[in-house]
This record gives structure tokens, sequence and C-alpha cells, in this order.
């Protein structure tokens, strides 16, 4: 692949997956506890950067299966997150992904996760990055 440069910055592309079970009263969301920095120890929403050479769905799928060992769960584009100082690292345009599973799988932690679990959406824990706002946003739509 080919080096460019720009007289201009370029902004970082993540995905972030936000993956419910059940339905009503008993909807849950499955979240990580980030291993490292930035909100190391914090939990989030599945998610990293994009690959050079991957799709955005791809990207979504891959970053769900290596943090909690869901694979092949049905994902569809939510939204996209770019506002200015979302990510500490630097300028970060994220893609939300939705998918919903009839039932709660098993989570394994991989990867930059240190662990894995279903939360009730209603017992969300304090959310690193913007994933609040991404929660929020997958929630109206799953109620519509």
């Amino acid at each position: 692949m080919g080096s460019y440069v720009y007289a201009y910055p370029r902004p970082m592309v993540t995905v972030d997956a936000v993956v419910f079970c059940g339905d009503g009263a008993d909807r849950r969301v499955a979240f990580i506890q980030r291993r490292n920095e930035p909100f190391a120890g914090c939990w989030a929403l599945p998610g990293g950067f994009v690959n050079m050479d991957e799709s955005l769905e791809t990207a979504a799928a891959r970053e769900l299966a290596e943090e909690t060992g869901l694979c092949n769960v049905p994902l569809r584009q939510l939204y996209t997150f770019g506002d200015p100082g979302r990510d500490p690292r630097g300028r970060t345009i994220s893609v939300a992904y939705m998918g919903t599973l009839p039932e709660a799988m098993p989570l394994q932690a991989a990867d930059d996760a240190k662990e894995a679990a279903w939360f009730p959406v209603t017992a969300a824990p304090s959310l690193a990055f913007d994933h609040a706002r991404i929660l929020e946003t997958a929630l109206q739509t799953v109620e519509e």
C-alpha cells in the first residue's frame, strides 16, 4: 500500500457494536471491560479501529468476535458518531452497528477486553468514550 501525505489532518475511524438480547424489561446489552488505556478498567461497547484492508461491516464483526467471542451476529449500521473530543487519542469517527440475539450467548473476553458481560439495559455501568450516547441511540431505535 502506498504512502500518502496531505496538508490537513485526517481522523481515525473506529466501529462499535451494540448487541442486545431479550426484549422489554428483560433486554440486556453486551459490554466489555477495557484492558488498555484510554479508560482501562472501564466498561465499553465492543469495538476498535478499522483496518486499512477491511470494510466497516467486517471490522464491526471482527471486533465483536475478538472481544466477546460472539460470531455470526447479524449487524446493521446504526449511526455515525463524530463529535470532536469523543476519544482522547485524537480525532476519531465511529460507525456504530447494532444487532439483536433472541437470548444471551456465553461471552468470552479476549484481545484487549479484560472481561465481557451482559448487563440489563436499565442497569448499564458508567461507560467509556461516548458509549452511553451510542447505547441511548440504539435503545431509541430498538424500541421504535
